[in-house]
Formats: C-alpha cells, structure tokens, sequence
C-alpha cells in the first residue's frame, strides 16, 4: 500500500505570507495546507499526519510555542519549524528545547526555508520509522506471560539461570524452560541481543 504524500501545514495570521509560502512550497513540489489561525489548524489535527508544520511566533489566540505545546499533548509528532518577525532570543531557545527542527526570521531566504523542510522531513521519516519498529517491539514483549516478563528482566540484568531461579523461589530447570521462551517469543538469538531488546523497551 502506498504512503500518502507529506503535507507541509502553514500556520500564520498573516494571509500575504500563507500565499506566499504556499505558491514557494508548491512550486517546489510539496503539497501544502494553509491555516490562517492555530485553531483551524488544531481542528483538523490527526496524530499521525505525514509532513511538518510551519508555524508563526505571534498569532493571536495561541502562540506557535503555545500550539507546539498543544500539538504535543495531543499526540502529533509533526516536526515544526518557526517563522518570525522578531529577533525573541528567549523564545527561539525554547522552541528548540521543544524539540523545533529551525528557528527562521523573516524575511528569511527561501532556500533557508526549503533546507528546514527538508530537514523536518527527513526527521519525520526517521521518527516514523522509530515508532513502528518501537511498537513492533511492544507487541512481541506483549505475548510473554507474567513470570515470562520476569525472567526476562533479570536474564538481561545479567544473572545466571542459576541467580534467577533464586531469586524467584524456583528450579534452574524451570528457569532454562522460560529463558528459551522468552528467547523464541521475543525472536531474538542471543541473551546481548535480549538486552539490547530491553534496553530499548525501558523494561529493564
């Protein structure tokens, strides 16, 4: 099945700078959404939107740090880009603490902006990527049984069949069976590779 399209999302109280950044991006063959208020924008938010956001400092209502924040606790990882008319030293490093892939001021050089896009996209791709291989990582440590999920935390602590069996009050015969359990469930071919599995999952 193939991937819709990215959708670069315009978010700016000033509709002369909306149309010009629209006619730029699609020229250059993005498709674009223009939102004229974060409103408008937040109202058609969907989670797991393909693309980035290009949002304005200073709008009226909420602010584009304002709406970073909101589009963060509404589960959407489109990476953003900010666009400003003021030099906001402060506000700029908080935008990037948050996780905002530029910080441009206008008027900024179009290719600055098609280079921030192209960042945000590459970043969103990779972040994709992150998720699925995350959660296809969720769902096999999902199967394992609760005794299952014991074993296999302390075995990637370190301990031997031997410290774990003691450790739950069990045989090291019965620890074996659950280990190699675990090893199959987990599908993965070396106690290294289970901790790394672990690690990743924060299951440790």
């Amino acid at each position: 099945m193939t991937e819709a399209p990215a959708t670069i999302f315009l978010v700016d109280d000033d509709e002369s700078v909306l149309r010009g950044l629209g006619r730029l991006l699609r020229a250059s063959g993005y498709a674009t959404k223009p939102f004229a208020a974060p409103s408008e924008f937040l109202a058609q938010l969907s989670g797991d939107t393909l693309g980035c956001a290009v949002l304005d400092l200073r709008m009226p209502g909420l602010n584009g740090l304002e709406l970073q924040q909101v589009m963060a606790s509404k589960g959407c990882h489109l990476p953003v880009i900010f666009i400003s008319g003021h030099g906001d030293v402060p506000a700029s490093v908080r935008a990037m603490r948050a996780g905002a892939v530029d910080f441009l001021l206008k008027p900024f050089d179009e290719q600055q902006l098609l280079g921030a896009i192209s960042q945000a996209l590459l970043k969103d791709a990779a972040d994709r990527a992150y998720r699925a291989e995350t959660a296809a990582l969720q769902a096999r440590h999902a199967v394992l049984t609760p005794r299952e999920r014991e074993v296999c935390a302390l075995v990637a602590q370190g301990l031997t069949n031997k410290e774990v069996a003691q450790r739950l009050g069990t045989t090291e015969k019965t620890i074996k069976v659950h280990r190699a359990r675990v090893i199959q469930k987990l599908d993965v071919d070396s106690v290294a590779e289970l901790v790394r599995f672990v690690d990743r999952l924060g299951q440790g």
